[in-house]
C-alpha cells in the first residue's frame, strides 16, 4: 500500500508537469483497492454480528437450562426434607436417597455435559465467544469507516490534485487493512485495542 502511495505521489508530480492521466488512473486504482477491502470488511462485520446474535441466544438458552435444573433441585430438596419429617411414610428413606442421588446427578453430569456445573462452564464459554463476536463486529465497523474515509480522500485528490490527500488516503488504507489483518490473526488482541 505504501509503495502505491509513493508511486502515486511521484506520478502526481509528473502529472502536474506533463498533464498526464496516469496519475488519475493510479488514484482510481487506489480507490478500487480500498473499495475491495471495504466490501470485505462489511461482509465480515455482518458475519460477526450474525454469529454474536446466535451465540447470545445460545448463552441465554444454557442459562435457562441451568435455572431449570436449579429449580428442580430445589423442589426435590424440599420434598426430601419434608419427607424426612414424616416417619410414618413407609419406604421414605429409599425415596429420600433416590431424590438425593438425582440432586447430585443434576449438579454434575460430565457424560452429558448437562449438569449445573457443566452448564455454567458452557454458558460462560458461549458468552466469551459472543463478546468476542460483538467486539469483532465493532472492529469491522471501524475498519469500514477508516476505509470509507480513505476512499473519500482519494476522491478528493482526483478533484483537487492536492497530493496530501492521497497520502492521507493511503495511511487510512493501511490502518484499515491492519485492523482487518489483525482480526484474522489475533481477534482477541484487536478487540481489546478497540474502544467500546
Amino acid at each position: 500500500m505504501s509503495e502505491a502511495v509513493h508511486e502515486i505521489s511521484h506520478e502526481a508530480t509528473h502529472a502536474a508537469a506533463h498533464g498526464s492521466r496516469s496519475f488519475d488512473r493510479k488514484v482510481g486504482l487506489l480507490i478500487s483497492v480500498l473499495a475491495l477491502f471495504l466490501a470485505i470488511a462489511e461482509m465480515q462485520g455482518k458475519s460477526a454480528q450474525t454469529s454474536a446474535l446466535a451465540l447470545n441466544i445460545e448463552a441465554a438458552n444454557l442459562w435457562n437450562f441451568f435455572q431449570a435444573k436449579t429449580v428442580r433441585q430445589t423442589v426435590l430438596r424440599t420434598a426430601a426434607e419434608e419427607m424426612s419429617l414424616r416417619p410414618e411414610i413407609p419406604g421414605r428413606q429409599a425415596q429420600i436417597d433416590a431424590w438425593k442421588g438425582t440432586i447430585e446427578r443434576w449438579e454434575t453430569e460430565p457424560s452429558t455435559g448437562e449438569g449445573r456445573r457443566e452448564l455454567i462452564a458452557r454458558a460462560k464459554d458461549t458468552e466469551r465467544r459472543r463478546d468476542l463476536a460483538f467486539g469483532s463486529h465493532h472492529a469491522y465497523e471501524i475498519a469500514s469507516l477508516v476505509l470509507q474515509l480513505g476512499i473519500v480522500l482519494a476522491s478528493v485528490t482526483l478533484i483537487s490534485g492536492i497530493l496530501g490527500f492521497v497520502y492521507a488516503s493511503g495511511a487510512l488504507g493501511v490502518v484499515g487493512l491492519g485492523i482487518l489483518a489483525g482480526l484474522q490473526i489475533a481477534p482477541e488482541r484487536i478487540v481489546a485495542l478497540i474502544p467500546h
